[in-house]
């Protein structure tokens, strides 16, 4: 077996048997000729393999800020009390095992959950009670799923619609015979095509690198690891629009001379993995995917898709890269990027799933249509998805340019006072950003709003923020680490009433350490949210610091500390 294969043959094994058992991971040792704790490292990375026996149905309810504002608490009480079964224990029911887990991109419509990886939505204690209950009457999960197509809410006028317009399978695909690697990259470059995922490269730029390198083998990979809480934009486009994503790689690949690509699916959109493969068999049926792809002759160009198992960190492509690999998914160092040493060494190009689908339609609809919508340094338009104190959560197809005031308008927030542009990880913003525009030139927002209204808890919202950090941190680098446990520890500070401004003072620098030293983006930016909060909502704080002496160190409550002590002592007196 290729070390490139563990991820699969993990999730075979676990789907056969429940977990992973120790002599899976012997076999598995001795079939790749590593040491057992090498595997052991691999399967403990992942949220979603276990190590121990599993009940039948596997519950995993989302943790994420809107849920609990959605009635999380509540609904995690009902399923416990149902199953009687508790959160993150194993061996209590050979039926049900129940585990919290990070947003699963049905922010649109919380609570939610998955079972068996088979979405249900808009949980209530009651509604719990109903599938608890046909679930011990042997209905399959499959049965039970929702229908969780988020809703398109708003597209521009036909004329500058780009993204949800009437697809036609090879339409872009079809313009390849009559142009070169070259015009297709000048096309891209035209409307300045930047990556959707949140770092902005400009696409065709990697494309050409890629294109120019010396390796002997390219690969296109396609990054649909959503994971970024209050983020499901790129699931409608997997949902509505599959096809056009895979003839964004397909005119990847044309470019660079890829021969094979992998679409990286988060194991939290397994659901979807069917429609992903059955447009897979038509683009084979129809011979754009395989030897002499699109008609063009020596062009071979192969799609296969790889599901990962759960870890927030993957959404970095090296990261990605070392999973789809079969190795942790930490990210690498960087001394090379991808399109220099890549997947098994290739020039790998990783672009997300909005990107490729942008790019399809740049070069199916033509550069000039593109040009003519958007602002002066961001063509075309944006696909928004907005969740949280909105009468109309959803998807959103905007036109570059357009205020964050009009968007809520048009999703027709109620009293909106917070909103989250790009996840906890992007920008804070308050009532005096609502005019500003999501553009390159004001606000480059990734494509997710989350809104809030005044009488939504700020510590609260940045208390789950900070403890998501925490828990998708892998720990490879110590700013990372360890920062990450002190700005909770200051928020729990903050909670108690016990915070002082020396407390936020020390948020600031460990901030500054964190961005300065950690290897990937979520040690960079996990930060960024609560320290751009303490100037957007200054009054809030200065009401909430205590005025104690900088040295008092209350974080130590003596009772607590002594409890132990003084009931054995109680108990020997008897």
């Amino acid at each position: 077996m290729k070390r490139s294969k563990l991820l699969t043959r993990l999730w075979e094994l676990q789907n056969n048997e429940g977990y992973i058992s120790d002599k899976a991971v012997l076999e598995l040792s001795k079939q790749l000729g590593v040491s057992k704790n090498e595997i052991e490292g691999v399967v403990t990375f992942y949220h979603f393999f276990h190590r121990q026996p599993t009940g039948k149905y596997i519950i995993y309810l989302n943790n994420s800020i809107l849920s609990e504002f959605k009635g999380f608490k509540k609904v995690k009480a009902a399923f416990e009390f149902e199953t009687g079964c508790t959160f993150g224990k194993y061996g209590q029911s050979n039926l049900f095992s129940l585990f919290e887990t990070s947003c699963i991109g049905l922010s649109d419509q919380e609570c939610a959950a998955l079972i068996n990886f088979q979405p249900v939505t808009h949980l209530t204690p009651q509604s719990v009670k109903k599938i608890i209950n046909q679930l011990k009457k042997g209905v399959n999960p499959r049965s039970i799923a929702h229908n969780v197509t988020s809703k398109i809410q708003f597209t521009p006028k036909p004329s500058k619609t780009v993204f949800f317009k009437k697809y036609e399978l090879g339409n872009a695909l079809n313009k390849l015979k009559s142009n070169t690697s070259e015009t297709i990259l000048q096309e891209l470059k035209k409307v300045e095509l930047a990556g959707k995922g949140g770092a902005f490269f400009p696409t065709a730029q990697k494309w050409e690198i890629s294109k120019n390198a010396s390796n002997s083998e390219k690969v296109i990979i396609c990054n649909a690891d959503e994971g970024e809480p209050g983020t499901f934009k790129d699931k409608s486009i997997i949902e509505n629009l599959p096809g056009l994503i895979i003839e964004g790689m397909i005119i990847a690949a044309f470019v660079t001379g890829a021969t094979n690509g992998f679409i990286y699916l988060r194991a939290e959109y397994s659901y979807l993995k069917s429609k992903l493969e059955n447009t897979l068999i038509d683009f084979y049926h129809h011979k754009l995917l395989g030897e002499n792809c699109c008609g063009i002759a020596n062009f071979n160009f192969n799609i296969q898709i790889q599901l990962g198992a759960g870890a927030y960190v993957c959404g970095a492509e090296t990261a990605l890269i070392e999973s789809l690999e079969g190795f942790r998914g930490e990210p690498r160092l960087r001394i090379q990027y991808p399109t220099e040493n890549g997947y098994l060494g290739s020039s790998s190009i990783v672009n997300n799933v909005e990107t490729f689908a942008k790019a399809a339609r740049i070069i199916e609809l033509g550069s000039e249509y593109i040009l003519k919508i958007g602002t002066a340094k961001s063509k075309g338009t944006k696909i928004i998805c907005i969740a949280g104190d909105v009468a109309k959560p959803g998807i959103y197809e905007v036109e570059w340019g357009t205020s964050l005031k009009k968007l809520l308008e048009i999703s027709q927030a109620t009293a909106p006072y917070y909103v989250q542009s790009s996840g906890p990880s992007g920008d804070c913003l308050n009532e005096s950003d609502f005019n500003r525009k999501i553009c390159k030139e004001d606000l480059l927002c990734g494509g997710s709003l989350m809104v809030f209204n005044r009488n939504r808890n700020l510590l609260k919202i940045l208390k789950n923020y900070t403890k998501f950090f925490l828990t998708e941190s892998c720990g490879s680098c110590t700013p990372c680490r360890a920062g990450n446990q002190i700005i909770y520890a200051k928020i729990k500070k903050l909670k108690q009433g016990i915070c002082t401004s020396q407390d936020l003072k020390e948020i600031v620098e460990w901030s500054a350490i964190m961005q300065k030293g950690s290897r990937c983006g979520l040690g960079q930016y996990a930060t960024n949210t609560f320290v751009q909060s303490l100037a957007k909502f200054e009054k809030y704080f200065d009401g909430i610091v205590t005025t104690c002496a900088e040295n008092c160190d209350v974080e130590f409550d003596m009772e607590k500390a002594v409890y132990d002590y003084n009931l054995l002592i109680k108990n020997t007196q008897n």
